[in-house]
């Protein structure tokens, strides 16, 4: 994994001066990472609209023909870039649901259709949205310690070589740090 991380920053400038191949390698490494995370993020009353694999391919693929837009400022930038792309796709996703339901099932199929879930998906959903406006209040380091780790799985090591921090023990503790800030905030 770390050779991937270290290469991220060369691989974007190819990809910027149009080599297809390094796009190819990008897609390569973080589509899995993203499909892990995605998995299980899309409610699953939205589910039949769109494949959660397609999405993730979709926010990839759009966030590469935006790089024009994207400012690195670590190596771990681009994957909490691709994360904000995809966590939109998915928002976007669940609007379109929203507006398509509210069109075509009439009300008391719905009522009924969503009676057994409705509790489960307002708690998730309440404290997903603590956690992502929490998530905004940390600082550029802390948040992007706790996306690596908690979002993303990454080991310390990885979470070290991909913010430039001395060790995985120092990784280890910002990791600490931000979660139990996160934690005050929620």
């Amino acid at each position: 994994m770390d050779s991937q991380i270290e290469s991220t920053a060369t691989l974007l400038g190819k990809v910027k001066d149009g080599d297809d191949e390094a796009r190819n390698r990008l897609c390569a490494i973080y589509l899995p990472m993203l499909q892990r995370w995605a998995h299980g993020r899309l409610p699953e009353y939205a589910r039949d609209l769109a494949e959660t694999d397609d999405m993730v391919q979709a926010s990839l693929i759009k966030a590469l023909n935006k790089l024009d837009d994207f400012q690195s400022q670590h190596e771990g930038a681009f994957l909490a870039y691709l994360r904000t792309t995809l966590l939109n796709q998915i928002r976007d996703e669940i609007r379109r649901y929203s507006r398509q339901d509210a069109h075509n099932t009439p009300i008391q199929e719905s009522k009924t259709s969503n009676q057994g879930n409705a509790l489960e998906q307002a708690v998730g959903a309440e404290v997903l949205e603590r956690y992502e406006r929490s998530l905004t209040l940390l600082g550029d380091g802390a948040r992007q310690a706790v996306v690596l780790r908690v979002e993303f799985g990454f080991s310390y090591p990885e979470i070290a070589a991909a913010m430039d921090f001395a060790s995985a023990n120092a990784a280890r503790m910002a990791v600490s740090r931000a979660l139990h800030r996160l934690a005050e905030l929620m």
